[in-house]
């Protein structure tokens, strides 16, 4: 049952309700355990800000240290908001990042700011920024090739590491920047579903081999996220599924108030609820067989060259299951007769 393409991962660090931020970050860090032996090609971490749910602001320390406690897999960003930043800066981090941890490191790029208006302003910034990323993008490749555009100016470390790029988006703008330049592009259809198919297609169709940061092998490269929970039945994969959607309505309607199983049932039929699960629409769920031959039609609908999965299932128990019984490794059917030694349910 192995998949077609590689199978890699988008973690957000989540820090749940009455836990503190160094307990989510150990949960994470177990799941990398996890996955590093089950053979996942990489993990990305994302950036965002003044989000109390989400403990990997500080995008290139959670690299950083999530490398340092795994052997195998590929860690990077995905990614970087490369707005918030000064080129030169990451190149710095990243160049520091993969000359402790060579060939492992990943530098992902999105231009949207990654969080609301108040806190770009207490990042310094007033939204113009976004307009410089195909230019910061250039010069920031500079830097870590070697080959820095701005006079006199290079990053130690980071010159000639020749950390990898990816652009991320969720709209057609990254889909023909990353076409543009010669690079790897990956999708956000794990919450912005709507343009997938298009951005698959003007990616390939105007993919330039020849662009300004192209390899010299360079080939169009498109990861596709999508949402997973695998269980060992049916009724326990559904139940998560129930579960991450109340998150995610409690998330966007709570408004600061905690709401009941009761309201949460009540809401899921309004327009609004029903708009926010939407955004959820490229989720798989069910047995093993179920994602497997689900993550397959995906594949072949876009032409994907890799999967990015974000593991949707909540409690910390059915995460681990998940990425055992999606495991590229060939020790995924004897995932059903072991635990994660490390686990500590939730």
């Amino acid at each position: 049952m192995t998949l077609s393409v590689p199978l890699s991962l988008l973690d957000l660090t989540r820090v749940r309700k009455d836990e503190s931020a160094s307990e989510g970050i150990a949960r994470s860090v177990r799941l990398a355990r996890t996955a590093d032996r089950q053979g996942y090609h990489r993990l990305w971490f994302a950036e965002h800000h003044n989000a109390p749910t989400i403990a990997s602001s500080a995008t290139s320390l959670m690299i950083q240290h999530v490398a340092a406690q795994t052997e195998n897999l590929r860690v990077g960003s995905g990614g970087i908001m490369l707005p918030n930043h000064s080129p030169l800066v990451i190149a710095e981090q990243f160049g520091m990042l993969e000359t402790l941890y060579p060939g492992r490191i990943d530098l992902g790029l999105g231009r949207a700011p990654g969080t609301d208006g108040a806190t770009m302003n207490a990042l310094r910034r007033d939204g113009r920024e976004a307009d410089r990323f195909p230019n910061d993008v250039l010069e920031l490749h500079g830097y870590l090739s070697g080959n820095s555009i701005i006079a006199g100016v290079n990053a130690y470390p980071g010159a000639g590491t020749h950390v990898p790029l990816y652009i991320l988006g969720s709209s057609l703008f990254g889909a023909r920047l990353a076409a543009q330049f010669g690079l790897p592009y990956a999708f956000a259809s794990h919450f912005a579903p709507a343009a997938l198919n298009d951005a698959a297609r003007i990616y390939r169709e105007t993919f330039d081999a020849d662009g300004p940061l192209a390899g010299p092998e360079a080939q169009p490269h498109f990861i596709v996220a999508a949402n997973v929970i695998a269980a060992d039945d049916a009724t326990t994969a559904l139940d998560q599924r129930r579960r991450a959607e109340d998150g995610w309505l409690q998330t966007f309607l709570g408004r600061g108030r905690s709401l009941s199983p009761e309201d949460l049932r009540a809401v899921r039929g309004h327009p609004q609820a029903q708009q926010i699960l939407g955004m959820l629409e490229r989720t798989i769920v069910g047995t093993q067989s179920d994602v497997v031959s689900g993550l397959e039609a995906l594949v072949r609908e876009v032409q994907a060259d890799e999967l990015i999965l974000v593991n949707l299932a909540v409690a910390e128990e059915h995460q681990h299951r998940t990425l055992e019984l999606l495991a590229p490794s060939a020790g995924r059917q004897g995932g059903a007769q072991q635990k994660t030694g490390e686990l500590t349910a939730s």
